[in-house]
């Protein structure tokens, strides 16, 4: 047993362990803990891989050339491959789900559709051929990306898009932990953004205390304020195209932690978010056209 330690090295054994550790976390354990293990595994572990793999290339050559032996770095190697694997999962050049399902999540809340007129959903549902850019992160394993038409036209109008200043309605009751509404909208498909999330309101829900995160609102639309108690219809603001994203679009998951604490967002739980009153799936996916009922 000594020997082996000694050949493929302690330091070796012990962050195949730690990784080890984080995909069980990932697959069995799943909560917080495997949001953030996924988290590491995906956004920070690969890129220290890539510098491990190259140090450990030039090491392994230089005992090569020394004649000395060689599986300690053989190993160290192989085991970089393994950190540096996921980053394929964060470009979408394997699809890859969180590994949960819907059943196995709780609590999933039912919401009234945040918007008043006929809709598209960009991006939603359970699965990578559905909602791609979503379904891969732990945090926003059920969130939506929500158009109306004309959208994905290219136009560098923002007026030209259907759900442009569309007023966004609270899909539930509850108190409003964050409102940020002064954001510049961006130019379609450009990448100048300030913030990820651009302007936005984050409600902690009366039925379960989880929290409702909208994202990509007008600047200056936002009709609330933190600390302020919403009911469901009530108008909140109007979706415009600030922060990451592509075109006018509305943003919307369910999670358990309070993103105000979350250190990191990507470092939360996603939650199930279902509709009601409309004539779609309650769990609408990618395409479907959703009438919502009137409220």
């Amino acid at each position: 047993m000594k020997n082996t330690l000694d050949k493929i090295g302690i330091l070796n054994i012990s962050v195949f362990l730690i990784i080890l550790v984080l995909w069980i976390l990932v697959f069995f354990v799943h909560g917080l803990a495997g949001a953030v293990s996924w988290g590491l595994l995906k956004m920070f572990l690969p890129f220290a891989g890539i510098v491990a793999i190259l140090s450990n290339l030039v090491l392994l050559l230089i005992n090569i050339k020394k004649e000395k032996p060689v599986i300690r770095r053989v190993f160290a190697l192989l085991l970089c491959v393994i950190i540096t694997f996921p980053l394929l999962f964060t470009m979408n050049i394997i699809p890859f789900a969180y590994p949960i399902n819907a059943q196995n999540a709780a609590p999933a809340v039912t919401a009234i559709w945040p918007l008043k007129e006929e809709t598209v959903v960009g991006w939603g549902g359970d699965t990578t051929a559905t909602n791609l850019p979503h379904v891969s992160w732990a945090s926003e394993r059920w969130a939506y990306d929500l158009v109306m038409e004309p959208y994905d036209t290219g136009n560098t109008d923002l007026a030209s898009y259907g759900i442009w200043d569309e007023e966004v309605v609270a899909p539930v009751s509850g108190t409003v932990v964050e409102a940020y509404g002064d954001e510049d909208d961006i130019l379609p498909n450009t990448e100048d953004f300030k913030s990820q999330e651009g302007n936005h309101v984050y409600i902690k829900i009366n039925q379960t205390g989880t929290y409702l995160l909208l994202n990509h609102f007008k600047k200056g639309s936002i009709t609330v304020k933190t600390g302020d108690h919403v009911n469901q219809g009530d108008v909140i603001g109007r979706v415009g195209n600030s922060g990451s994203t592509s075109e006018p679009h509305l943003h919307i998951h369910h999670q358990r932690q309070d993103p105000t604490k979350t250190l990191i967002l990507i470092f939360a739980e996603g939650l199930p978010l279902l509709f009601e009153s409309t004539d779609a799936n309650p769990m609408p996916i990618k395409d479907s056209v959703v009438i919502p009922n009137s409220q």
